[in-house]
């Protein structure tokens, strides 16, 4: 994090990103490990490679598409030639995947403009964005430690973030807002309040990108608790949890209660497990009573006083957003901005925030683009859960981790409700997802491997005039 600061260019620290990031790719088998780990080493500046001739812009590069470059499309070239490596569009998850991308070339074909833009935004950019993040982490994660690995990268890289993120909150200050005056590059970063308090984001680029990553990342700490000694997992969460707090987002931190309850419910004893949780729930009340429960209480969604406006505006998005997609249902539209009834969503900032991924896949694609997006998240959970309860041992490593994942997967497909798809947030889920799609793999062909070979039939006993 600190050469971005020191290169004073942004060309030079991604020169010098680049050739560190090939030796370490080269190096290291686990290339969704390392992707993990350095995606918020900075904020999402997006810089424009500026073309030649009668082209005026080759495409824009962000720090996440500079990992996918130098990481994730070796990783895909590599993978595709391996004779065990699964061919995608085998599962229906692929299928989906495929239909998702194949509808957003058509659309940007269909909306017109240059050939260019098209297929910098129909075909370039969602493979970057989406294709190569799924396809190498369901097929690049193959093994149980290459699975472990992955996910403590990323647990570690959110980890990292909590401290800065808790200084942020504190001071207020953010500490990466002169970036762009460090890089000579363009880029906004915006103090954010909520009530009174500054609203962390540090390299997320935003306070609710930071929570969705550290609540996937707290989503995760159940498998790694196996791993760890007590007290470093303990300390662990503390500071996960402080991390949590610093932006301020309602979102991840609903998430993150939908995933504890998530995980007790696919686990073993999901009935004494789920008593227990509410139990203690009812014995916490009391704490609301306190002058610090009820500033809690008060930054709650819903039932809180606080930017209770912010609730209102999403319900509103919501209605109308809602109405819009009815209007045309099939294929939506790529310039539903500019429709008038979404007009009434204009915000001070003369912004329309579509605060819902899911709300924005049916704007731009129609219900066609949100059958194939939900449809796809929902096929990796329905497999999860196939793959978990084929298990016999539900005590360990490998159930608790399909555990792990399941809820995880769920808190992020509800967290997205929340939030679009800026910033880390798309990366980030596309790449869980693969994970999930490689836990699955994982356990069919260890129970293919397991299972017993067939027994041979006998030979029919040869009657007596037949042997001569």
């Amino acid at each position: 994090m600190a050469k971005s600061f020191l290169a004073n260019d942004y060309w030079i620290f991604t020169g010098c990103a680049t050739v560190l990031l090939l030796i370490v790719g080269a190096r290291d088998p686990n290339r969704v490990a390392v992707f993990f780990f350095v995606l918020l080493a900075i904020p999402p500046i997006e810089v424009k490679i500026p073309g030649l001739g009668l082209v005026e812009q080759l495409f824009s590069i962000t720090h996440a598409r500079l990992l996918a470059f130098t990481l994730l499309l070796p990783a895909w070239l590599s993978l595709r030639k391996q004779p065990q490596t699964e061919p995608f569009g085998r599962t229906i998850a692929d299928r989906f995947v495929a239909g998702y991308l194949a509808l957003g070339v058509v659309l940007n074909l269909a909306a017109g403009g240059s050939l260019t833009n098209n297929l910098r935004l129909g075909v370039f950019y969602p493979f970057i964005d989406i294709f190569l993040p799924y396809y190498v982490a369901s097929r690049g994660l193959t093994s149980l430690r290459s699975l472990r690995d992955a996910l403590m990268a990323f647990v570690v890289a959110a980890m990292v973030l909590c401290p800065m993120a808790a200084f942020e909150f504190v001071k207020g200050w953010l500490l990466y807002v002169n970036l762009d005056e460090a890089l000579n590059v363009p880029w906004w970063s915006n103090y954010l309040s909520r009530g009174e308090q500054l609203r962390a984001q540090v390299t997320a680029g935003h306070s609710v990108p930071l929570g969705y990553v550290i609540a996937t990342a707290i989503g995760l700490t159940p498998y790694l608790r196996k791993l760890m000694p007590p007290l470093p997992w303990l300390f662990g969460m503390m500071v996960l949890g402080a991390g949590l707090l610093a932006p301020l987002s309602r979102g991840p931190w609903v998430g993150v209660a939908f995933m504890l309850v998530a995980f007790l419910a696919a686990g073993p004893k999901p009935m004494r497990h789920l008593v227990a949780l509410g139990a203690l729930s009812l014995l916490c009340l009391p704490l609301l009573l306190t002058p610090a429960g009820q500033t809690a209480l008060d930054h709650l969604p819903f039932v809180g006083s606080v930017d209770s406006e912010n609730v209102t505006y999403r319900q509103k998005l919501l209605e109308i957003s809602s109405s819009v997609i009815l209007q045309r249902p099939w294929f939506g539209a790529f310039d539903f901005y500019l429709l008038p009834e979404m007009q009434e969503l204009k915000q001070g900032q003369g912004i329309i925030d579509v605060v819902n991924t899911y709300l924005n896949v049916g704007l731009e694609r129609g219900l066609t683009g949100l059958t194939l997006f939900t449809g796809f998240f929902i096929a990796i959970a329905v497999g999860l859960y196939r793959a978990i309860r084929s298990l016999d041992d539900h005590d360990g490593e490998v159930y608790l981790l399909g555990q792990t994942l399941l809820a995880t997967l769920l808190g992020v497909m509800l967290i997205i409700f929340t939030v679009s798809s800026i910033s880390v947030v798309a990366v980030v889920y596309w790449s869980i997802a693969g994970a999930c799609a490689a836990y699955i793999r994982m356990v069919a062909m260890e129970q293919r491997s397991a299972a017993p070979a067939p027994a041979a039939m006998p030979r029919p006993a040869l009657r007596a005039g037949a042997a001569r």
